[in-house]
């Protein structure tokens, strides 16, 4: 394919290729069902950043960490550079279309070591993905029965609700990957449509709203530092944190059809739609505040702007909408982890694999690598049994794990040089300054995020996340050791044919 127009334009009647075909190539014998259409792939990503959930459970973050000028700039520039390691990242995906994703992506262009390492940083991303998603919507659920009940949200008591959500989650991706595709596209509608009510209501119900001055331009400081670069550099987490997931894409291509186009196209679509809707979220939040300090003291801000501006009754119904919308967002990630989980175990990189790769001969889904996701996601949110800035730790774990992990097969690709054969989605020309964007980008954010959020630093305070970071990468240094002799990537598969045939249609 030229170089000429760009790929990402390229028409939709283009042919596509035997995708069970090009799986047994890179050396997979196809087990999972391909039930999966180029809209349901979109939505997977689309479901997994969820500008109803990262937006929301950290706009209180926001509020204290540079305030509204630098959550509305912040997500502006920060939406723009993911956008390039999206872009970057779908050419990649198009080559190698497969469950595994970045990990293989960087085994097949930089060797096994690459390979291992970006794996490990992958999986430990995602299940941090979902618990700062499900805890988020624990607390927002916590919050609404407080609304509704009295309830009082405690420590233990959100623990409890989490732990349900995990069970949830747990249970609707054991159906198969066709029900997982459904919700996810009804995921899409509500979460659209949600936005637009939220920003709607909150545009025309309050007599009063902040001026676009203070919205674009006001700085607030309340981390205990005083540089204010520094402040609004630890501010970017909010934007950065909804920003991930978009690999699920990627993780979900041995179930999508015409996946070397599809889930290249799912990553791209998925971050630039969130882009905009996002910046309406956080603008309509913003202006409607009503009380600054009351908000950003608030155990959930969204709800307390809810609150001021309709009642309790009317801030009920606007948290059960973006309450739904974490699910949706939570179930999502659910399934894009565990298909890393299956993949990894498929190649032997994970203690016990004999376990976690084996797919249910009913629906074809790995039931084991599902349980191990929202088993281990449940033990990192344990901290926040203790320590109020738990949360803010287990959503940096997310972003210090999983943008690392993006940028690697990036930078291989651009190292590979010539010998990268591109898939059919590619970005051509622009392929080296869109890669190296990316590259430097997730290199300054992940040093950001491993730095203390709050001063003084105490065992409170601390950014755990980075402890998290050097243990991972402890263990994987151990076990590499341990698995270096069986974990490998396949090289080829032959021309062996699966022996049964899936006949469901596509979602």
């Amino acid at each position: 394919m030229s170089v000429s127009p760009p790929a990402w334009s390229k028409p939709d009647s283009a042919p596509q290729q035997d995708e069970e075909e090009r799986l047994r190539e890179l050396g997979y014998q196809p087990v999972l069902a391909r039930r999966m259409g180029g809209f349901g792939n979109f939505a997977i990503s689309f479901s997994v950043i969820s500008i109803l959930s990262g937006c929301m459970t950290l706009y209180g973050f926001g509020l204290i960490t540079g305030g509204p000028a630098v959550m509305l700039w912040g997500w502006i520039g920060v939406g723009l550079f993911v956008l390039c390691i999206g872009m970057a990242l779908a050419e990649v995906t198009s080559a190698y279309p497969t469950s595994g994703a970045l990990y293989y992506m960087a085994d097949r262009l930089g060797g096994r070591k690459w390979g291992w390492y970006t794996g490990w940083l992958n999986l430990l991303g995602l299940l941090g993905a979902i618990a700062g998603i499900d805890y988020g919507a624990a607390l927002f659920t916590g919050a609404f029965l407080n609304l509704q009940w009295g309830f009082d949200p405690t420590p233990g008591w959100t623990m409890v609700i989490f732990m349900c959500i995990l069970l949830l989650h747990a249970t609707l991706n054991l159906f198969g990957v066709r029900l997982v595709s459904v919700l996810n596209s009804i995921s899409v509608w509500w979460h659209l449509g949600g936005v637009a009510l939220i920003v709607g209501i909150l545009a025309v119900v309050p007599k009063n709203h902040q001026s676009p001055e203070f919205v674009f331009t006001q700085f607030v400081n309340e981390t205990g530092w005083e540089n204010p670069i520094y402040v609004a550099a630890i501010g970017l987490l909010l934007a950065q944190y909804t920003f991930c997931g978009y690999d699920a894409s990627a993780h979900l291509s041995e179930e999508t059809s015409n996946a070397s186009v599809s889930a290249a196209r799912g990553i791209v679509r998925a971050i630039w739609v969130s882009w905009i809707a996002g910046f309406a979220l956080l603008a309509g939040l913003t202006f409607a505040i009503q009380d600054y300090a009351a908000t950003s003291g608030a155990a959930v801000p969204p709800a307390q702007i809810f609150i001021d501006v309709l009642g309790t009754n009317g801030a009920s119904a606007l948290l059960l909408v973006v309450i739904m919308a974490q699910l949706f967002c939570g179930n999502a990630e659910v399934a894009a982890a565990s298909r890393m989980v299956f993949a990894f175990s498929r190649d032997n990189a994970l203690p016990g694999s004999a376990l976690w790769r084996r797919v249910s001969s009913r629906t074809q889904t790995p039931v084991p690598a599902v349980w191990l996701s929202v088993g281990f996601a449940c033990l990192l949110a344990v901290p926040s049994l203790y320590s109020p800035t738990a949360y803010g730790a287990v959503t940096a774990i997310n972003v210090i794990g999983i943008t690392p992990a993006y940028a690697i097969p990036i930078y291989l690709k651009l190292r590979a040089g010539d010998r990268f054969q591109p898939g059919p989605w590619t970005l051509g020309r622009w392929s080296k300054p869109i890669g190296w964007i990316a590259v430097v980008w997730v290199a300054i954010v992940t040093v950001i995020f491993c730095l203390p959020q709050k001063n003084p630093v105490t065992t409170d305070t601390m950014n755990y996340a980075v402890i998290a970071l050097a243990v991972v990468l402890a263990l994987a240094t151990a076990w590499w050791y341990a698995a270096r002799g069986s974990y490998s990537t396949p090289q080829s598969y032959g021309n062996a044919r699966e022996q049964s045939e899936i006949s469901e249609g596509i979602v």
